[in-house]
């Protein structure tokens, strides 16, 4: 099941300030997070769904420039950002 318009809503707003910032960077990553904790769940079930498993792929390395960018221009916020999603950096 895809993301819902009242799932993408609140995670921009929990994660972006208020739910029309869907710019930032915060609000981005987090809701790559979000695909790519179900695209992995997909794929334990589905080993062979080799179009799923690229587009996992491309989507984890979108996740990690975003990151690599919030990293370099505010360290404090990409330290919350990373601490909230539970990724391992």
């Amino acid at each position: 099941m895809e993301l819902t318009k009242e799932k993408k809503v609140e995670i921009i707003k929990s994660f972006g300030g208020s739910e029309k910032n869907t710019g930032s960077a915060e609000a981005q990553v987090a809701m790559l997070t979000e695909r790519i904790n179900h695209i992995s769940g997909h794929l334990d079930s589905q080993k062979k769904d080799y179009n799923s498993s690229r587009s996992l792929l491309k989507l984890v390395g979108q996740r990690k420039r975003l990151l690599k960018y919030l990293q370099e221009t505010n360290l404090t916020s990409y330290r919350k950002l990373i601490e909230k999603l539970n990724l391992r950096k």
